[in-house]
């Protein structure tokens, strides 16, 4: 019989340079076997260092009274891009749906921030080019937390 797949909140705390201080971030997981703390990542972190699709091991922290984040066990070949819209004039919905066009899912956090996904077989060259423009013209600027083998340049 198929373990039934349950949905689990893990917790990561960690250093975060866009914040610039220690903090946490919930994220949800498929629950791949409980047993051994295995889960699958299933939402695009805004913060933590990992990727969506990502097999984590995490544990209960009596501490933290919640699972916890301890280890990437599989990377999933999806890379986390982070965006900051310096531009007002701009409307940040109107630079994640160029960035949809090209294959890739976004969270919005606010007015100014987003974190997208870029799939594991997305060509990222397009992408890396779309963003190094905005950021040369000063409308983002954005980071590489999790970028994986696959995107590499």
């Amino acid at each position: 019989m198929k373990e039934q797949e349950t949905s689990v909140k893990i917790l990561f705390r960690f250093f975060s340079t866009i914040l610039n201080e220690w903090t946490v971030e919930n994220l949800w997981a498929t629950t791949i076997n409980a047993e051994e703390g295995l889960y699958k990542l299933d939402n695009i972190p805004f913060y933590a260092s990992v990727s969506c699709g990502d097999i984590v091991l995490a544990e209960f922290d009596e501490t933290e009274n919640k699972l916890t984040y301890r280890e990437t066990i599989i990377h999933s070949g999806n890379s986390t891009i982070q965006v900051i819209l310096n531009d007002k004039s701009f409307v940040i919905n109107d630079v994640r749906e160029f960035f949809t066009s090209l294959g890739c899912e976004s969270e919005k956090f606010n007015d100014d921030y987003f974190v997208m996904e870029i799939p594991a077989t997305a060509d990222y060259t397009p992408i890396r080019e779309k963003l190094i423009e905005l950021e040369e013209n000063n409308i983002i600027t954005y980071a590489e937390p999790n970028l994986s083998k696959n995107h590499w340049y």
